[in-house]
């Protein structure tokens, strides 16, 4: 695919998979009801795709770089629509289940390649604008997803939901799956054994963290020692899953570190507002989502005018305040008393997502070498993956201890834990990786 229908399909397919979450979520107390089910197996709708694309995105994001990123964007975005489309005509609630770890499955193919299509089609000075047009689309369907939810739910019903990114899906996957990839596969090894052992300890890990805290420590105990296995593994292995070129580089460890810390406060803090919202101030859940409406809207807007910073300012400056932004976002909504500082809270921490997300993506992607960015791809996704789990996990525990102040004052520090880990990225921008690919080494603009 040429650079536009990349972009395209990067921003498509990361709204697409974003958009079946939170559209889900409002529809599953209907899905339940209508297929007679406990509400743990209803739980498990969502639990057994996110265990799925969790323990499988960094292997994903390997095969990417051998195989190619478009290929594997094609099976993933293929496989989505036709397995959506098999979860609308669903006889029972196991079916629902088995599918939506199938569904997983798929995911975790074309999340990687979201971005890895992105790093071999631009220069790495042009990524800041399509990173960006592709956060703010994911912004978009955290914003669009609830109400079409309830609307679809209320309607035609919770198999609509799933209909709903079936077209999209399957012509954007056989668009890629048809179109000749201008890039050339790179023969880069896989190793078996370490993605199986990294499969193993994410999938624990995401399981654990769902279930507490009724957690299985027999689970919990099984990924500590795959973890352990792995690094063994990965230190003696010629061809490592995880290359030094990867996770070596201090900027791309920093990136990450950012990811999980942001995404787990803000994930946390929306799930204590939901019910701080309800419970506390007495709103209907319609009402609680529009006075959310600011977080999406925020979020959206940041994300191109983080582009635009990281070009001016560079990583450093920009993450560390951002990540200020969003731990006072939080801070405004745990004093808040009325519409205008809710409002204004989620602004200010949809505002600083946006941002950080950007900025970190954007060192991941940039930093991680051409022949391992579907590894770089599905690193940063399984931050943005943990990092929610853990941070909701903690919010409940907290809010169940402490109460919602104390939940959101913990959420606050959480997200400027970001602060000082953004001052191991890169100063500026422009100090970019190391030309390992054709396209890298274009110069770069000189600034004073």
């Amino acid at each position: 695919m040429n650079r536009r229908l990349t972009l395209a399909g990067s921003v498509v397919g990361a709204m697409t998979v974003a958009l079946d979450g939170t559209v889900l979520t409002v529809a599953r107390p209907t899905l339940q009801h209508d297929l007679g089910a406990s509400l743990a197996q209803a739980q498990w709708t969502g639990t057994g795709y996110l265990v799925a694309v969790a323990s499988l995105l960094v292997a994903a994001g390997r095969l990417g770089d051998r195989y190619g990123h478009q290929r594997l964007f094609g099976i993933g975005m293929t496989g989505f629509g036709l397995t959506s489309a098999a979860i609308g005509v669903a006889p029972g609630i196991g079916w629902v289940i088995g599918l939506r770890v199938v569904q997983g499955v798929f995911g975790a193919l074309l999340q990687p390649a979201t971005l890895g299509m992105l790093r071999a089609s631009y220069p790495p000075q042009g990524l800041r604008m399509p990173i960006a047009l592709r956060t703010s689309a994911i912004g978009v369907a955290a914003a669009a997803g609830p109400l079409l939810g309830g609307v679809l739910a209320a309607g035609p019903g919770w198999r609509a939901v799933f209909f709903l990114n079936v077209a999209p899906a399957l012509l954007l996957g056989v668009l890629a799956l048809s179109t000749p990839d201008p890039h050339t596969p790179r023969r880069v090894a896989f190793d078996v054994p370490g993605a199986l052992l990294l499969s193993v300890a994410l999938a624990c890990l995401t399981h654990t963290l769902v279930a507490l805290p009724r957690a299985s420590w027999a689970v919990a105990a099984t990924g500590l020692a795959a973890a352990v296995v792995l690094v063994r593994h990965e230190r003696r292995t010629a061809g490592p899953l995880l290359p030094p070129g990867v996770v070596g580089r201090r900027p791309v460890a920093a990136a990450l570190g950012v990811l999980v810390a942001a995404s787990a406060a803000l994930n946390g803090a929306v799930f204590v507002g939901a019910y701080l919202l309800q419970d506390t101030f007495g709103l209907t859940a319609a009402q609680a989502g529009l006075r959310a409406l600011p977080l999406a809207a925020a979020m959206v807007l940041a994300a191109p005018a983080a582009a635009v910073l990281l070009r001016r300012a560079g990583s450093r400056p920009v993450t560390g305040t951002a990540a200020a932004v969003l731990a006072a976002g939080i801070l405004v909504l745990r004093e808040a008393s009325g519409t205008p500082a809710l409002c204004a809270g989620f602004a200010l921490a949809g505002a600083g997502f946006g941002t950080v997300m950007v900025a970190a993506t954007h060192v991941v992607v940039r930093w991680a070498p051409a022949e391992s960015a579907g590894v770089a791809g599905g690193l940063q996704q399984t931050a943005m993956n943990v990092g929610p789990v853990l941070g909701v996990a903690g919010a409940t525990a907290l809010t169940t201890v402490g109460g919602h102040p104390a939940a959101l004052l913990v959420l606050a520090v959480t997200a400027g834990v970001a602060v000082p880990i953004g001052l191991l990225l890169p100063k500026r921008s422009e100090l970019a990786i190391k030309p390992d690919h054709p396209q890298d080494r274009a110069p770069l603009p000189a600034r004073p």
